[in-house]
């Protein structure tokens, strides 16, 4: 079937956080929401005729992950990304966020250092910081065009923690976060450049936690490398957590799963879960038609969001030069310097929320390097971003 992206569809009055909490969050009813990623497009027609078929069933008691859900990932991740995976190999979890507080918990100890490289999705920080471990700093670093990781700067980090010449097993790093692609600065990143940092963490000991949530949701061009395809090497050295939530807009339903080829990562991770919400059956139902029958919506969403990217890049450019715009490469999310209007961050937030009317994710909140920047959520119908873009020219005009 077609799409039609170009639809505006009310979301007001829906319990929607996204629309239903500007006025708390942002100060103003009449902001324009382009900030968490909750795409402004319905789930394809398969998931919601699956999620229609399950509710008619008037019983809604504990459930499990059906043979037929594993069979449906097992075939995506083999057909969309040349990953080959075994039914045991994947753990349930209610979102991806829920499972990497779980990996921290299971893979690190009170004290540990976990190695970040912001500027970064920000609740890696809290599933660090609230469980009692310290936040390690590799930022990234950029040309002004695109970001890449500073590997010189984590080997020199890790290196450094030993100190006195002792091995870098010294370092009480014990783990890192990979976001691949990347949230904020929407890079995916290549097999050249995983396999380097997956050197890396080999030799030092870390365990890679890769959030590869929105690895379906490439802009045209781009190709994403699940990590643990680098090697089986990698693969027992890593734990990938996956979703269908963001590709096809059902974060709601709270439903994810990670995948640990590793049998003894797989018997620690499931001791830290124990009594834990791993998903419900609306999700599992919406993930397996997602999986089964989502390719056409998909092919259709990412040549919108392609197009999306190149009218926000273009405008920017040639509307408003005095900012710069980093466009993904994956993710639906726009990376927005503004640093050339001269702003602290207070300002630079009023500026966004009271005088463009405009309800963003602020970047400080992203860690060390998102200072003077705002993420804006490209998934929405143009007409849409059409009118917030002109409202930022509007505001900027005015400085």
């Amino acid at each position: 079937m077609r799409y039609d992206f170009d639809r505006l569809i009310e979301r007001r009055n829906t319990s929607s956080e996204k629309w239903d909490k500007i006025a708390e969050y942002f100060g103003h009813e009449d902001a324009l929401p382009l900030w968490v990623a909750d795409m402004d497009f319905p789930a394809p027609e398969p998931v919601v005729e699956a999620l229609r078929k399950r509710a008619e069933h008037p019983f809604y008691g504990y459930s499990f992950p059906p043979d037929s859900l594993y069979e449906a990932i097992v075939d995506w991740l083999w057909r969309r990304h040349g990953w080959r995976v075994k039914k045991e190999w994947i753990v349930f979890s209610a979102g991806v966020v829920n499972g990497l507080y779980s990996a921290v918990e299971a893979f690190s100890r009170p004290g540990d250092e976990v190695i970040v490289q912001p500027p970064v999705y920000f609740p890696f920080f809290s599933a660090v910081k609230n469980t009692g471990r310290h936040l390690l700093y590799n930022q990234l670093v950029t040309d002004g065009r695109r970001y890449t990781m500073d590997f010189a700067g984590l080997e020199a980090l890790l290196r450094g923690k030993a100190g006195g010449g002792a091995a870098p097993r010294a370092s009480r790093a014990s783990l890192l976060i990979l976001c691949s692609p990347h949230n904020p600065v929407g890079r995916v990143w290549t097999r050249d450049e995983l396999s380097t940092l997956a050197r890396i963490c080999a030799e030092d000991g870390l365990l890679i936690l890769s959030d590869e949530i929105h690895c379906d949701l490439l802009i045209e061009g781009a190709k994403h490398t699940v990590t643990a395809t680098l090697s089986e090497e990698v693969a027992r050295n890593t734990v990938t957590f996956m979703s269908a939530a963001k590709t096809f807009n059902v974060p709601g339903l709270a439903t994810s799963f990670a995948v640990i080829p590793d049998g003894d990562l797989r018997r620690r991770y499931g001791l830290t879960r124990a009594g834990n919400n791993n998903g419900n059956l609306f999700g599992y139902a919406a993930t397996e038609a997602a999986f089964r029958h989502g390719d056409e919506y998909l092919e259709q969403l990412r040549a919108y969001l392609t197009e999306n990217v190149r009218y926000f890049m273009d405008f920017v450019a040639t509307r408003i030069p005095r900012l710069k715009a980093y466009g993904p490469e994956g993710t639906y999310l726009g990376w927005l310097d503004c640093r050339g209007l001269g702003l602290g961050p207070v300002e630079l937030q009023r500026f966004v929320r009271d005088k463009a009317r405009l309800a963003l994710n602020d970047g400080y909140i992203f860690g060390p390097g998102g200072e003077g920047f705002q993420r804006v959520n490209l998934a929405c119908p143009r007409s849409m971003l059409k009118e917030a873009m002109e409202r930022l020219e509007a505001a900027v005009g005015t400085i």
